[in-house]
């Protein structure tokens, strides 16, 4: 399956995201990890358009989150949103999935986003 992941920008996504992300499920599917190597722009829609799925971060607000959420809906790509425990993400998210997962540490998030895909 390929997997679009999106997120905001202002937290450490290599640490808290992109890396538990591959240690779990880079051998069963192909991550899309957009800024993996820095904060360089790409071409995020045609990525979002060929995706099997979107999997959001959105503990953190972000305006180009939202945009990549617009565009996967738009496109029928389903998407599964992700925040901390600790955060409350928007209720505008409602309108683009009905898939949430919330989770307390790494190991949480992998195991519930493994439980869901």
């Amino acid at each position: 399956m390929k997997i679009y992941v999106s997120h905001a920008t202002n937290f450490d996504y290599n640490t808290e995201l992109y890396e538990p992300l591959k240690g779990a499920f880079s051998d069963d599917h192909q991550l899309i990890l957009p800024h993996e190597s820095g904060n360089s722009v790409t071409d995020s829609k045609e990525s979002i358009q060929s995706s099997d799925l979107v999997v959001a971060e959105v503990s953190y607000p972000s305006t180009g989150q939202g945009i990549e959420l617009g565009w996967a809906d738009e496109f029928h790509v389903p998407i599964i949103c992700i925040h901390r425990s600790d955060k409350t993400p928007s209720g505008a998210l409602h309108i683009v999935s009905d898939r949430f997962i919330n989770y307390s540490s790494t190991e949480d998030l992998v195991e519930k986003l493994r439980h869901a895909l």
